[in-house]
């Protein structure tokens, strides 16, 4: 996952690396973590281009929620921008409760917050992961300990959001409907699958069973603390039901037609699949589905258009600056 040598000169404490050897230590790192697959290109130059066709489209509703969006009850935005600060110290909560070793409080919520910018740069989040992995290994973990952190937090964060999804489905009887597949197509995707599995996996196999020993060691031990399960834990379903606030204020805020837990629901089910596409942040990817998902479920076009806009407002467009410029005094100052 790193370069030769990279591993060592992160997890040896007595000999920090010296300015010279360090821009040749963030280029072996980032031609590691940044490099993207030519088919997540492919993909993300799809998926833009399909976000380009829609809004065009759709112009004339995109226009109207953001003329709505101008006129949009300013308590419910001051609601949604509290929810979209309180976000990064979830985060870095869920990623002190992903490492053993006790980070630094102020630089590791600075980081996450640098993080979210990169994360808008780069497809697949890999700009965030990049950045939490240099943190982490300045920090003095191992290369392979900061990739299995990550991993950890992940996985974290996707089991919160589906049992979240679970507890909600409930309460919303007949929002969510699962297309009707035959047995024979799910018996050819899975095959399909499997297929794939093994011919992309069996090659990596020793490599990728060493990886999974660690990780789960790594999680064996952070459940034998139980302080940091619990941040592990409690900061990722905080994430997942801050960034669900946000939606909820931003659609009291312009008056969207639907219930709070209805919102929320549509939120966490089209983030989830918007996550499967490799966009920089899911900028188009997740506007779109939970655009889409809203307008099904009986809003508005102009007031889906608007709850989305304003989301994507508070979490992304007012946080990107000064995220950047965040980013970049760490860097100055080797925190990454």
């Amino acid at each position: 996952m790193t370069a030769p040598g990279t591993e060592t000169t992160a997890g040896t404490q007595s000999s920090p690396p010296t300015a010279t050897a360090l821009p040749a230590e963030l280029a072996a790192s980032s031609s590691v973590v940044h490099r993207p697959a030519p088919w997540h290109l492919a993909v993300l130059l799809a998926v833009l281009l399909g976000g380009a066709y829609l809004a065009r489209r759709h112009w004339p509703a995109l226009e109207s929620g953001a003329g709505r969006l101008a006129g949009a009850d300013q308590g419910w935005m001051l609601v949604g921008a509290t929810a979209a600060l309180g976000t990064w110290a979830a985060s870095a909560l869920a990623q002190q409760g992903a490492v053993v070793r006790r980070l630094p409080r102020p630089r590791l919520v600075a980081a996450q917050f640098a993080a979210s910018a990169a994360n808008h740069l780069l497809p697949a989040g890999l700009g965030a992961g990049a950045v939490n992995v240099r943190f982490l290994m300045r920090c003095g973990l191992p290369a392979a300990r900061s990739a299995g952190a990550l991993a950890v937090k992940a996985a974290t964060g996707a089991v919160v959001r589906l049992a979240l999804i679970a507890l909600l489905v409930p309460a919303c009887p007949g929002l969510l409907r699962l297309p009707h597949l035959s047995t024979t197509v799910l018996a050819c995707a899975l095959g399909a699958v499997l297929l794939l599995a093994v011919l992309l996996v069996t090659p990596w196999w020793p490599r990728c069973r060493r990886a999974l020993t660690t990780v789960l060691a790594d999680i064996r031990a952070l459940h034998a603390r139980p302080a940091r399960a619990a941040a592990l834990w409690g900061g990722s379903l905080a994430f997942a039901g801050l960034h669900s606030l946000v939606v909820v204020a931003v659609g009291q805020a312009v008056g969207l037609p639907l219930p709070p837990l209805q919102v929320a629901l549509l939120y966490l089910t089209a983030s989830s699949a918007a996550a499967l596409l490799p966009t920089p942040g899911g900028l188009g990817s997740l506007d779109a589905a939970l655009a889409l998902a809203l307008t099904i479920a009986g809003a508005p076009g102009a007031a889906a258009a608007s709850t989305v806009l304003g989301y994507r407002l508070l979490t992304v467009w007012l946080p990107l600056v000064p995220g950047l410029l965040v980013l970049a005094v760490m860097v100055r100052r080797k925190a990454l």
